[in-house]
Parts: structure tokens; C-alpha cells; sequence
């Protein structure tokens, strides 16, 4: 595939930073957006803009039916069985926190266990947290192998157990690049009749996503990670479960009837969706999955490898100094490093000057960079516009920086 075609889809690829050509190497923490969701976001406010459900003007019904088309879209991208499994939120994060609040009191009590990954998102750690300090459960984290960052699964009996209510995971780690079985954990928790929860924020837009096939209970994922904009994203939950919960939030449209004493909700996805929704989010989100398939995600998925590869192997090539962390094979589009005697915060700076975009910090990993003995790297995540000349480009700079810095 010619990869360049679609990067010429992105126009903010096309300028310089500190009169270099930008090299953006940060998708793990947001992805670009291409002409297609522009333009679906320009047209919506140029021509339809109007608040949903509640008007019957021309405006109001444009508006509506493209914010349920976006949901019915979003269900054929991870292969719910309906559209009604489908609630939006803000985010990945919001997602998490939904469930947590909603699921979590129904069914986590006192000495209750939650199950998680050593390499979960603060967003699948802290909601977690704040509900065993609730109700008294206890969490579990599965561990990790040392700087390969792979779980040992021959261990996962000792960890998932009859005492296990929930198991959240992650199936692309953000940190490590490690690729998760997540089909056969949901699986060995299903037999178990545990409740599964799948963080699929740096997964939906690089590989297929099919819930039914993973079998798990409910998943979250965010549209600004998949080339959609920012403050829109998807909780999955399978429709039997959503609807014996009660709502997340309090206010216009979740109701099916407010007097001064009571008020009754309605079905689900609508009772989690309280308020005026991000309706230009859920139709550029709409454009981005569309995108996204277009290209095909199998193929973005064996191209963020391939960029991965190649990364790890030409900073692998370099002479002392440098420390890698995540797997050597079968990694995803990301590389996390950290060059001896350098805060990560150093050569990510210097980095910047060269026109490469990195992250550098704990990237809300912060039991993670303890677990490895370290309080930071800098990381460089890949998508489908990133190319092997870019890579190529940043193993020299960094090659500068560690000079300059005797590293």
C-alpha cells in the first residue's frame, strides 16, 4: 500500500517545527485528524447545528439522525449486536468511570477482589481505586515480566479466581507496546463468571475490534485516539447488563418522566447520556471510523507493527546508553526508552528542536515506571501516516542528543 496517499489526507503533517520538517510521533497521546472529519465537522456547524432529540424543526432532525447514525456506526465498528450497547461518553476515561459508578456498587462488596494489569492507564486504575475504597474490595494486579513487559500467562490461575468480580485490562499497553491476548483473558473469565472490562483506547483505531469475538461484558474507547476529534468516545456494555443499571448522571433527556418528588429513566443507552451531548464529536467520530475503515484496520494494524519493528531494531543498533522497554517481537506501533543519565523530560525537549514530537513522563503510568525502577521514558508511538524515513530521521536526532549529553 502507498502510504503516502493517505498522509496527504493530513494537512497539520505538512508544516516545519523549529524549521524542521515535523516528524509527530506522539499518536499514542493523540492522533491527527484528516480532511474528512474537518469536513464533517464544518458541515455540521455550517448547515445543521441544532441540539438533538428534543426539537422537530428541519434542523433539530438533521442533527439527531446524524448523531444516532454515528452510534449505529459505532456499533458496526466493533460489532455490537445493537446500537443500544452503545452510550457515548467524553472518553475512554469517562467510559471507565461510568461503569465503576453504575456496575461497581450493584456488584462489588467487602473483600470482593477487581483484577488488573501492572500496565493499566491511570484511567483503568483510578476508578477501580476510588470504588474498593467504597465498598472494601481488594485489587489485584497481574504482573508483568520484567522490561519485556509481557504477562505471564501461566500464571493467570493464581491471579483470576471465583473471588475476582471484575477484570480490567488493556489490549495494547501504551507504555510498552506489549499486545495482549484480551480474547482468551475474557474467555478464562467468562468460565469463571467474571465480569470483563476491555480499555480499548489505543486499540480501536489500530486493529479490528469485535466484541462479540472477545466476549467481553463492556469496553471503552476514545474518538481522538482513532483520527476523530477530542471529547467524544464509546462505552460498550452488552445490552442485558445496561440495562439493570441505574444512571451515571442526573438531568435533560436521560428521563422519561420528572415530577417534583421522582423521576423515571429511560432505557438504555439514553439514561447514561444526561444533558446535551458532544454532537459534532459523535459525527466527526462517525467520519474517522469510516476513514478508518476505508483503509482497513488489519492493514494499519501489520503497518503499526512493521514501524514498531523497525524502530526497536534500529535503536536496539545503538551503542550503549540507551535502555528499551517492551517486547522484542510482535510489539505494536510504540517504543519506550530512556538514555542513561538523561531525564526523559531532557530529550524530549531536545527532541522538539529537531522538529521530532515525543512524550516524555510517567504517560499516567505511574505504578508501571515503579514496577521498572524508573520515573520516567520518553516514547515514540507510530500511526499509518508515520513513515520508516521519519524513523529514520529521529534515530539521528537521538543519536545527537545522546552525544551532546555524554550519554
Amino acid at each position: 500500500m502507498d502510504w503516502s496517499t493517505w498522509r496527504e489526507d493530513f494537512p497539520i503533517l505538512d508544516q516545519n517545527v523549529h524549521s524542521q520538517p515535523l516528524i509527530y510521533f506522539d499518536n499514542a497521546a493523540t492522533t491527527q485528524k484528516p480532511r474528512a472529519v474537518l469536513d464533517a465537522l464544518r458541515h455540521y456547524y455550517e448547515r445543521d447545528n441544532a441540539n438533538v432529540h428534543r426539537g422537530i424543526h428541519e434542523l433539530s432532525n438533521r442533527a439527531t439522525a446524524s448523531f444516532e447514525a454515528a452510534r449505529a456506526r459505532a456499533a458496526r465498528f466493533i460489532n455490537a449486536r445493537s446500537a443500544d450497547e452503545i452510550v457515548f461518553t467524553r472518553g475512554t476515561t469517562e467510559g471507565i468511570n461510568l461503569v465503576a459508578e453504575t456496575w461497581g456498587p450493584k456488584h462489588i462488596k467487602a473483600g470482593d477482589k477487581i483484577l488488573l494489569t501492572e500496565m493499566e492507564h491511570h484511567s483503568n486504575i483510578v476508578p477501580w481505586q476510588l470504588l474498593a475504597e467504597r465498598t472494601g474490595a481488594r485489587l489485584l494486579y497481574f504482573p508483568i515480566a520484567g522490561d519485556i513487559g509481557l504477562l505471564d500467562l501461566s500464571q493467570l490461575a493464581e491471579w483470576l479466581t471465583p473471588e475476582v468480580k471484575l477484570f480490567a485490562m488493556t489490549p495494547i499497553s501504551h507504555s510498552l507496546g506489549t499486545i495482549n491476548p484480551v480474547a482468551e483473558l475474557c474467555a478464562r473469565a467468562r468460565k469463571l463468571g467474571v465480569t470483563t472490562l476491555v480499555d480499548a483506547a489505543q486499540s480501536a483505531g489500530h486493529r479490528p475490534v469485535d466484541v462479540q469475538e472477545l466476549g467481553c461484558d463492556f469496553l471503552a474507547f476514545s474518538g481522538h485516539k482513532m483520527c476523530g476529534p477530542t471529547g467524544i468516545g464509546v462505552l460498550y456494555g452488552r445490552q442485558e447488563v445496561l440495562e439493570t443499571l441505574p444512571p451515571y448522571q442526573g438531568g435533560g433527556e436521560m428521563i422519561l418522566n420528572v415530577d417534583f418528588q421522582r423521576s423515571t429513566w429511560k432505557h438504555a443507552p439514553h439514561r447514561f447520556e444526561a444533558g446535551t451531548p458532544d454532537i459534532s464529536g459523535a459525527i466527526g467520530l462517525h467520519a474517522a471510523m469510516d476513514y478508518l475503515d476505508k483503509i482497513g484496520r488489519r492493514k494499519i494494524a501489520e503497518h503499526d507493527q512493521e514501524l514498531g519493528a523497525y524502530a526497536y531494531a534500529k535503536l536496539s543498533q545503538m551503542k550503549g546508553g540507551l535502555r528499551l522497554f517492551g517486547p522484542h517481537i510482535g510489539r505494536a506501533g510504540v517504543v519506550s526508552f530512556l538514555l542513561e543519565g538523561v531525564h526523559a523530560h531532557d530529550v524530549v525537549t531536545a527532541a522538539d528542536q529537531g522538529g521530532v514530537a515525543l512524550r516524555g513522563g510517567h504517560h499516567c503510568n505511574q505504578p508501571l515506571m515503579r514496577r521498572l525502577g524508573v520515573e520516567s521514558t520518553a516514547r515514540a508511538s507510530f500511526y499509518f501516516y508515520n513513515t520508516f524515513e521519519e524513523i529514520d530521521r529521529f534515530v539521528k536526532v537521538l543519536g545527537e542528543i545522546k552525544r551532546f549529553f555524554g550519554a
